[in-house]
């Protein structure tokens, strides 16, 4: 399934954090930043839901990070560090944590932060009538206590080691006025370095500097981020100088584009992980047999080549591969075709007799081509294999919500924290398990690893957990896949736009020239 030659130079990017930005080297010289101007940002993926708490797309986290900023966030290294608070305190005990705010915090509405709009913010993620994502984050919290107008104290029922790591992520720490939840979804409100202006629906998000931001004010004007998913028109745009700034340049362009003097690419590792999910609910997949036999049909380096255009490394683990969690040892199965053959004869599906549907999203064209790809495999091994493709809003609406699918895939960003990670995706509780897995050992040791206060016991835990995955085959893991920018000349501050988590994009830094 090679099915085409790579520039192996462009993707050599396995090692650790960020590759950097490669432009042409007139443009290192120091310059001084200016104000003015808006950023017109080709944005890859659609924006969803403007409520903060509610949404679980990256795509609107990656707009939202703008509007919001959190209790705590993470440096470079993913340590937690202050964000809206000036330091924390927890108990030796781990059952209290004290935050003391920054004074003269301001909305985007004017008013002033208090610890009254921490409590608010984190009882209204904590209240299930929300729907909030990170809901059990506050599972264990008892009380919320608000001493004076710059001190919260959080009481804990039990412990919950991760408890500030999950602050600091995916918007469970995000901060809103008081009473500002009912109108969040359509008028985002927040103390982020911009303000909402207005959204056209599968159009463009546009956001205002806020000038009072906390950190010190923006220098841009303004941005838009116009969502353009189909890859070609969003590089036409970059190239024509339509856009500024695009991110995902189309995985068969980014050498071409590197070699370009004219524009800038940022290229980093990882942005994400890919892997394909088979319903738990589905008769063939409640035996382990038929899930291992799926996992044995897939040449995985072979489907990288050719789906991903080597942008990017195959891994049997979906933690960080910075990660003191990352099961190392763990390795993905070989493709063996006359194995799973034998494997589902035995689970009682002889050749011909599975007929799979598999529903992906043209949001990823590169899902379409991954599946077009299994589609000749599994023929091989004597499944039946037919792609139905939907849209963005429709995968989310049948599969994340309805649960109504046989067969899928998806990608997961902003994942770095092991609890978020293996508690929402794999929990029979958790946020994102979508694919209705129900595995006792792997709910009794992601509960384990909430009240296990050492860091090397409790990322031995998480090895468990991706052991027992694996073993499992409960989903296929495919890649890590590579993140990439592509920009103006004029586009300055370019390295200080990707989140330490790989994912999300803050534009306070960023600044044009002339």
């Amino acid at each position: 399934m090679r099915r085409r030659d790579f520039l192996r130079n462009s993707t050599a990017i396995l090692g650790t954090g960020f590759a950097g930005v490669s432009l042409p080297a007139t443009l290192w010289a120091q310059e001084t930043p200016v104000t003015g101007g808006t950023l017109i940002w080709g944005h890859s993926e659609t924006t969803q839901n403007l409520d903060m708490h509610q949404t679980g797309t990256a795509s609107s986290g990656r707009v939202l990070q703008n509007i919001h900023s959190s209790i705590v966030t993470v440096d470079k290294d993913l340590n937690v560090i202050p964000g809206l608070c000036e330091s924390f305190e927890v108990a030796p005990d781990g059952l209290s944590y004290t935050f003391k705010l920054r004074p003269n915090v301001k909305f985007h509405n004017g008013a002033v932060m208090t610890s009254a709009d921490v409590k608010y913010s984190f009882e209204r993620c904590k209240d299930p009538a929300t729907g909030a994502v990170n809901f059990e984050v506050f599972n264990n919290v008892a009380s919320i206590e608000t001493p004076d107008d710059l001190t919260v104290v959080i009481k804990m029922s039990a412990v919950n080691a991760p408890f500030l790591s999950r602050l600091a992520e995916n918007g469970a720490g995000v901060v809103m006025p008081v009473d500002s939840g009912p109108t969040q979804g359509t008028n985002p409100m927040g103390a982020g370095p911009f303000k909402f202006v207005s959204y056209e629906v599968g159009t463009v998000v546009k956001m205002a500097r806020h000038d009072d931001y906390w950190e010190g004010p923006s220098y841009l004007d303004a941005v838009e981020a116009r969502e353009i998913t189909e890859p070609t028109t969003r590089l036409t745009g970059l190239r024509t100088g339509e856009l500024h700034m695009i991110n995902d340049i189309p995985l068969d362009r980014v050498g071409e584009l590197q070699a370009d003097a004219g524009l800038q690419v940022k290229t980093w590792f990882p942005l994400n992980f890919d892997f394909v999910n088979m319903n738990h609910t589905f008769e063939p997949f409640k035996d382990k047999r038929v899930r291992v036999a799926f996992d044995m049909i897939i040449d995985k380096e072979a489907l990288m080549e050719g789906a991903l255009w080597g942008q990017g490394a195959t891994t049997a683990s979906p933690s960080f591969p910075t990660s003191a969690a990352y099961n190392k040892d763990l390795k993905q199965r070989a493709q063996d075709i006359e194995g799973a053959k034998a494997m589902l004869a035995e689970a009682g599906y002889p050749e011909g007799s599975l007929n799979i549907v598999f529903k992906a999203t043209t949001n990823y064209p590169y899902h379409i081509e991954t599946a077009q790809i299994l589609v000749e495999w599994f023929k091989m091994a004597g499944v039946n294999l037919t792609i139905e493709q939907l849209t963005w809003a429709d995968w989310l609406s049948q599969c994340w919500v309805d649960k109504d699918y046989q067969m899928t895939m998806m990608n997961f960003f902003t994942l770095w924290e092991s609890d978020f990670l293996y508690y929402s995706v794999w929990n029979s509780t958790g946020a994102f398990n979508y694919r209705a897995i129900n595995d006792p050992v792997i709910d009794e040791l992601t509960a384990k690893a909430r009240v296990t206060v050492d860091d090397a016991e409790r990322a031995k835990i998480y090895q468990a957990v991706q052991q027992q995955i694996w073993d499992e085959s409960h989903d296929i893991l495919l890649w890590f896949r590579n993140g990439t920018i592509g920009a103006q000349p004029a586009v300055m501050g370019l390295d200080t736009v990707v989140h330490p988590n790989g994912s999300n994009l803050n534009f306070h830094k960023v600044w044009l020239k002339a």
